[in-house]
């Protein structure tokens, strides 16, 4: 199929070569009118990414904002860091949120949130869907500042039902914040129909861009908050994730602090190549490899972690068959030229992932999968003769 290597892992995902060459620019001044120019891009096609309305992408233009009232602040930083600064600056210590769990980053969220704030975690098994009964119980308590959840949880390859819990929320009047980082530019997101307060995404996962940089859409409400508990003097220490700061900043198309000057320059490149294939056609393009893979090693006897109602489509969790852990892992990758990632924590050794986001294409997918079982085959698991192509 003309693959050398299949990069299946589900982020950092392999980058096009328009981010490759914008990386590739020379150095320039991050206070000019060059690097305005680049974040107006960047802007403008984070919008997009968000599922927000537009903006036009040149500076001094409000490039970051729409008639939605949604803004959007770029962070040097990893998604992470982006959590870290949706939290620290939003809550106050007293505050109580509610955090519901079923994997590693949830779970992170979790710990974030612990750092700032007080948090009821509910800690659910890792690939079951949330309890909606329980949430819709927890929040007719009136007691939450928040609902923070992790929108599509990659370690247990399970994406949550953000439209149900979203709507739960408006009814009892509580906001809602997503970690969106590895769901915004591969499925749908809704931010302002779901009325969420604060959406993260990661440049390396849905959008194909580089590592080390992350974005925030927060609406006018957050911003209010923010303020406003700045203002009381009972905000949480910040100083580089300075929500206020980057307020400042984001009219004038900069960052409080020096920016990552050629990973925004890569991303921004990366996300014009987005807008060229369209949200709908690459959320589409995602489900369908996801749904490929699903259905080919459902058939074939593999376990999928995840519950069926809600598996992702940006990465697929399938467990090990008997007798076989990560070495198979380390096989594909050295003998058979695929790499596709491990298990977290407990799982380590019993799972492997298979990414099917940013800018992968069903070929390669096809290719990998091939590889897969060819893999297994030459590993002693005993496997019939199929048509992988026929599954995509």
């Amino acid at each position: 199929m003309g693959y050398d290597d299949c990069f299946l892992v589900p982020g950092p995902v392999r980058m096009g070569q328009p981010c490759l060459s914008a990386m590739a620019t020379p150095v320039i001044t991050a206070r000019g009118p060059e690097f305005r120019d680049v974040m107006a891009k960047l802007n403008s096609g984070l919008r997009a990414a968000f599922n927000l309305s537009p903006s036009p992408s040149v500076r001094k233009s409000e490039s970051w904002t729409g008639e939605d009232g949604y803004k959007v602040v770029v962070v040097s930083g990893s998604g992470t860091a982006a959590m870290e600064m949706v939290i620290a600056n939003r809550f106050r210590s007293n505050d109580l949120v509610l955090v519901p769990t079923n994997g590693k980053f949830g779970e992170r969220v979790a710990d974030i949130c612990n750092r700032f704030c007080n948090v009821k975690h509910l800690k659910g098994e890792w690939g079951r869907a949330f309890d909606l009964g329980e949430l819709e119980r927890q929040l007719e308590r009136k007691c939450y500042e928040a609902v923070l959840i992790c929108h599509n949880e990659t370690s247990t390859g399970i994406t949550q039902d953000a439209e149900a819990i979203a709507e739960m929320c408006a009814r009892h009047e509580t906001p809602f914040i997503l970690d969106g980082i590895t769901s915004v530019g591969g499925m749908p997101v809704h931010p302002a129909a779901w009325k969420a307060e604060a959406v993260v995404m990661g440049a390396q996962k849905c959008t194909a861009g580089p590592s080390g940089i992350a974005a925030i859409a927060i609406n006018e409400h957050y911003i209010e908050r923010v303020h406003a508990i700045r203002e009381q003097g009972d905000a949480n220490p910040t100083y580089y994730l300075d929500m206020v700061s980057a307020l400042k900043k984001g009219n004038d198309d900069q960052t409080p602090w020096t920016p990552a000057i050629n990973l925004a320059m890569g991303w921004g490149a990366a996300l014009e190549v987005l807008q060229n294939e369209t949200n709908e056609v690459r959320w589409n393009r995602c489900a369908h490899m996801a749904n490929g893979v699903r259905n080919l090693f459902s058939d074939l006897g593999f376990e999928l972690l995840a519950d069926a109602s809600q598996r992702s489509d940006s990465v697929t969790a399938i467990m090990y068959p008997e007798g076989m852990d990560d070495g198979w892992r380390s096989r594909l990758k050295d003998e058979f030229n695929t790499q596709v990632i491990g298990a977290q924590d407990h799982l380590k050794g019993k799972m492997f992932r298979v990414g099917s986001m940013g800018e992968t294409p069903v070929e390669e997918m096809v290719e990998g999968c091939i590889r897969m079982l060819d893999c297994f085959r030459a590993c002693g698991h005993d496997l019939p003769d199929i048509d992988v192509a026929s599954y995509f």
